[in-house]
């Protein structure tokens, strides 16, 4: 009897091992908020707001670490009227930037994210923090520029169905060509490589759906 019943409690972990962490990819949409830092903005990512809209592809390795490549566009404005700076002979600057932004990037999760048995000490909702790099192809008032660009940033996860989870996330994006806003050198001074000023950052939501289900084989999932 003692037998019979460590087997069906052990049968009973193995499914819920397998259940708690069964697949292994994501797979979603991404809306959000898009800000600038440059020569016509030099403090304030909510003076000239936008938008980004795209999606992301995230592995998985396991509850601690997952990697992404996302492809989103985007647009960035800035406008120096009202800026603190003041640009030589009073120049003034407005410009709207359409962007289409590449990036892979790894994130760990502070806690064990998923759901799964007690034991595992799996949570349903996880800081993280996100690093990686990037491309960005900009169009800005009629000139075509791209660049390398470097995301940094945190986030939220949220697991609130078995297959379904919510992020918020927000990141910066350091971009080396100081030109994706238009213009370069407005203060007559010289950049090098990785002296220019542009940033731009998104702050978004995501939803995505679990698929493609781990190799259960050993009965081993992490």
């Amino acid at each position: 009897m003692k037998k019979s019943l460590f087997i069906v409690l052990l049968v009973l972990v193995v499914t819920m091992t397998a259940s708690a962490q069964q697949y292994k990819y994501e797979v979603g949409p991404v809306v959000g908020m898009t800000g600038y830092l440059g020569e016509c903005n030099s403090s304030n990512l909510l003076k000239h707001p936008s938008f980004t809209v795209g999606g992301i592809f995230r592995y998985a390795h396991n509850s601690r670490w997952a990697f992404k490549a996302n492809l989103n566009y985007a647009n960035i404005r800035g406008d120096s009227k009202n800026d603190d700076n003041v640009y030589p002979d009073g120049a003034m600057y407005k410009f709207s930037s359409s962007l289409i932004d590449l990036g892979l990037t790894a994130e760990f999760n502070f806690l064990n994210f998923g759901r799964g048995p007690a034991y595992k000490k799996y949570k349903p909702i996880t800081p993280y923090m996100v690093a990686g790099v990037g491309f960005v192809f900009a169009i800005c008032n009629g000139h075509n520029q791209a660049s390398f660009t470097i995301p940094l940033g945190i986030g939220v996860k949220y697991k609130f169905k078995d297959r379904l989870n919510l992020n918020f996330e927000f990141t910066m994006r350091k971009e080396f060509s100081d030109r994706i806003d238009g213009k370069s050198d407005l203060f007559g001074i010289k950049h090098k490589f990785g002296k220019n000023t542009d940033w731009y950052s998104f702050a978004a939501f995501t939803v995505s759906y679990e698929f493609g289900k781990r190799c259960i084989k050993c009965n081993y999932i992490e």
